[in-house]
């Protein structure tokens, strides 16, 4: 005979999933422990990311004394891969392997490559630092085009490997539990560079770098362990699989995969074009000061962190993820509001409500669209359709804060010229910023008339359920 549950235990028991975080993100299939460690993949992207577009950005202006415009280039390298995540999810789809995995190989790969390109990271970069040649410019962006592809695969195969093992219920929870994870990876990994790299030198960037490559192959490997279930039939090489013309025409029949992306591309452009913006805004505008604007970019994550916490709770209670993003690109039209006004204002803290607005705003859309495109995804196409998903989105990303940068820059220069008139002239540097900001709300303006219609088609197929919120539900 079983003996009996003592009364505290089962008091814990039945307390447990309504108070630990995450807990009800799991589910018979996946398990908590089998979904944190999947979602360690996340942690090492988001080191990588940091590490990209942060860390080594200002090393090599500053300490290497590497050109602005040459830096600008190698960090915009990864993105040179963001439209074939689409093709490597569809590649994942139809893997052909006698093993019977199919998203475990990308995943392996992308983890090789990020290995590899951060290995020889360091060097490529002492040499482009000492004469800024032609071996140390080609060195450095194969260095950077290896970390990107290796970032970009990883994250794919990953997103679509929890896509196959979380059921259609729990989804919007493991998803907001999966950019909880890539954003704790990112501010971890950012306080911990900037510890380790104050007294910087040669050997500690060698060492640190190189360090991130072995931490990436670790924490994947961890992620990937007894993983993904083998199952020969959807590998058989002998199985007929369809062309990517065949799949794509076939996934996107009826236009709404189509229409979703034209979203998830104007929504995440307007919310990222700002992104190298908002602390330059703060410290050139109003006059904060350095820590000042520091402080913003804990604000904008823990508006993040609220949107995603937001988001899984509304959609674990069957509201639509079209309008959750619709939500968000309404709260992104206060919050750009709130930065431009703080300027004639002369308010610090109108700004740092925008700020914090900027975060809510864009984790609801990033969460909805994701779910979104998790929701149309079946086995068959949960690779193509998250690779799809996320070559738009990084695509968009990295075209976006180019243009802002660009944007503010021309429009300021043609300000402290007078070519705008005397009025714009006088109101100095808030004029290029004011510009971006104002083209931002032009785009969330087309993401809501482009979201309008999904809205509206799926209004039916999603009902509420009235549920208590409690700690358990976030990010669920």
């Amino acid at each position: 005979m079983t003996a009996p549950t003592p009364p505290l235990i089962k008091v814990l028991m039945e307390a447990a999933p309504r108070y630990l975080p995450f807990a009800d993100a799991a589910t018979d299939q996946l398990p908590l422990g089998r979904l944190l460690r999947l979602s360690l993949f996340q942690v090492s992207v988001g080191m990588a990311t940091v590490l990209l577009t942060g860390t080594l950005n200002r090393v090599m202006i500053v300490e290497m004394g590497v050109p602005a415009w040459l830096v600008a280039v190698m960090v915009s390298l990864p993105l040179v891969f963001a439209p074939f995540r689409v093709l490597i999810g569809y590649r994942s789809d139809t893997h052909k392997s006698l093993l019977g995995w199919r998203r475990v190989p990308y995943i392996w790969f992308g983890t090789l490559l990020q290995f590899a390109g951060l290995a020889v990271m360091p060097f490529a970069l002492l040499v482009l630092a000492r004469d800024g040649g032609a071996v140390g410019q080609l060195g450095a962006a194969v260095a950077f085009l290896l970390v990107g592809a290796g970032l970009h695969t990883t994250q794919t195969a990953g997103l679509a490997l929890a896509n196959d093992l979380a059921p259609p219920e729990a989804r919007p929870r493991v998803v907001a539990l999966l950019y909880v994870m890539l954003l704790l990876g990112m501010v971890g990994s950012a306080l911990t560079f900037g510890v380790v790299l104050e007294d910087f030198g040669q050997k500690r960037l060698i060492q640190v770098i190189q360090g991130a490559a072995a931490v990436t192959m670790a924490l994947n490997l961890v992620a990937l362990w007894k993983q993904e279930p083998r199952n020969r039939t959807l590998t058989d090489p002998a199985r007929p699989r369809p062309r990517f013309g065949e799949a794509w025409a076939a996934f996107t029949a009826g236009g709404r995969y189509g229409r979703l992306l034209v979203v998830v591309g104007l929504g995440t452009a307007a919310f990222t074009m700002q992104d190298i913006l908002l602390e330059p805004y703060g410290g050139e505008v109003l006059g904060l000061s350095v820590s000042a604007t520091t402080v913003l970019t804990a604000l904008l994550a823990g508006g993040t962190l609220v949107g995603f916490a937001m988001a899984a709770r509304w959609l674990s209670r069957g509201h639509s993820p079209y309008r959750l993003a619709a939500v968000g690109v309404v709260v992104g039209l206060v919050a750009f509001s709130c930065v431009i006004f703080a300027a004639p204002l002369t308010s610090p803290l109108l700004f740092r409500v925008g700020a914090v607005f900027i975060g809510l705003g864009g984790g609801l859309f990033v969460v909805g669209t994701l779910t979104a495109a998790m929701d149309m995804a079946d086995s068959d196409h949960g690779g193509l359709a998250l690779g799809a998903w996320g070559g738009v989105q990084a695509t968009a990303t990295g075209i976006a804060i180019a243009l802002g940068g660009a944007i503010r820059d021309g429009v300021s220069a043609l300000s402290e010229r007078g070519v705008l008139g005397e009025t714009l002239q006088a109101q100095g540097p808030s004029v290029g910023y004011g510009v971006v900001y104002h083209i931002e709300i032009g785009l969330l303006l087309l993401t809501l008339v482009a979201v309008g219609p999904l809205v509206r088609s799926t209004r039916d197929r999603y009902t509420r359920a009235k549920k208590r919120f409690g700690m358990a539900e976030f990010p669920g």
